[in-house]
């Protein structure tokens, strides 16, 4: 466990947050937790299951005295309305932490850190792509995280080894850690997870539109309707707030689903076989094509290094080139040289193009070295 990381503050015991709490546990039986809610029945069952240390509310004085004596890392899993909230009493309180969060949208977000915290570069935005259709602590579980995406969003400003730090805690409870900038976020996400949602939540109005008063429709529904409506199950509040949040992103992409629903309306009232064979057929490549499970091969490791000399930026413009590339990162590690110049030592699993990899890092500026490495010679940095 890294060092730097030792008291962690998890505001907001809900799904992820208790979830998170829990893996941190599992992780590493000594990091000393701290859970926030509103919810005194909440923290209750936090304190139970043993995934917290100690209890707040947020108005507690304890909550303060831990942020300004003790907090190494201050996590937000609340909905996205309440994290400015918490921003403003980071700044009160001379909060000079990393603090991250887990809000599935960060244009608005990132703008309220820059604005309202005392300490705006300590904040490295962070949304993991895991869920349930169970709501709160009681759909939380350890191993929520395990293969699950774990998106950061560092920019110019973000401290390489704040985010190091980052990378190790959710990469040691089996989470796979991937830049974007925060620009792209909201977008990207839109269409993966925030579209989903509402077209899930579309098609289970449809059935109910169409089912009887004995609900026999819904006794009809085979596996692949319930498997593609379960995330409809989630928090209308949360999810309402996600929508709004989100919203210029996700009209856009619900535009676009419009016009493929379209195409294939047309298909069928034209009786164009072909037009409907050939969507059907590149939606089945394309879901086809996307891995069962994240399974890299522990026997071909390859490490990266890339010196750097007082240049700013240099995390989020090499995450970012490896994650656009495919490359998965299994740890990372800075070795100061002087105070002025260090090398940035990435170790990567088999996934991606290395090809790509190493010319969109010369192309960008960066002089780097490639070897392979065997497990065996990768174990000093685990």
């Amino acid at each position: 466990m890294n060092e730097g990381i030792k008291h962690i503050a998890v505001i907001g015991l809900g799904l992820i947050g208790a979830s998170f709490a829990g893996a941190c546990k599992a992780l590493d039986s000594d990091l000393h937790l701290v859970g926030v809610d509103i919810c005194s029945e909440t923290l209750d069952k936090a304190l139970e299951k043993a995934w917290i240390d100690e209890a707040f509310t947020p108005d507690d004085p304890a909550f303060e005295a831990f942020m300004k004596t003790k907090c190494d890392l201050a996590v937000i899993a609340t909905p996205v309305a309440a994290v400015g909230l918490y921003f403003e009493k980071f700044a009160a309180w001379e909060y000079s932490g990393i603090i991250t969060d887990t809000v599935s949208t960060k244009s608005h977000i990132s703008e309220q850190a820059t604005s309202l915290l005392s300490h705006p570069f300590n904040y490295v935005p962070g949304h993991p792509m895991a869920g349930s259709e169970k709501n709160g602590i009681e759909g939380a579980k350890p191993d929520l995280f395990q293969g699950a995406h774990w998106i950061l969003c560092p920019d110019a400003n973000t401290d390489a080894e704040h985010f190091q730090k980052l990378h190790e805690l959710f990469t040691g409870f089996g989470a796979r850690v991937i830049s974007l900038p925060r620009e792209d976020h909201d977008e990207a996400v839109a269409i993966v997870s925030h579209v989903p949602h509402l077209v899930a939540s579309a098609l289970v109005q449809l059935a109910c539109r169409h089912a009887d008063d004995q609900q026999s429709l819904f006794r009809l529904a085979a596996g692949g309707f319930k498997d593609s409506t379960r995330i409809a199950a989630g928090s209308p509040e949360l999810w309402c707030g996600i929508a709004f949040d989100n919203a210029h992103a996700l009209s856009q992409g619900l535009s676009e689903m419009q016009e493929i629903i379209a195409q294939f309306e047309k298909s069928l009232l034209e009786k164009d076989k072909q037009q409907m064979t050939a969507l059907l057929h590149d939606a089945a490549e394309a879901r086809r094509a996307l891995p069962i499970a994240w399974v890299p091969s522990t026997e071909k490791l390859l490490e990266v290094r890339i010196p750097m000399h007082d240049r700013t930026g240099v995390i989020a413009e090499v995450t970012t080139i490896a994650s656009q590339v495919g490359c998965n990162i299994q740890s990372i590690e800075i070795d100061h040289v002087t105070e002025s110049s260090a090398v940035l030592s990435l170790i990567l699993t088999d996934e991606g193009d290395f090809g790509q990899l190493s010319g969109h890092l010369i192309a960008a500026g960066f002089s780097v070295s490639f070897s392979p490495l065997s497990p065996k010679e990768h174990s000093h940095v685990e």
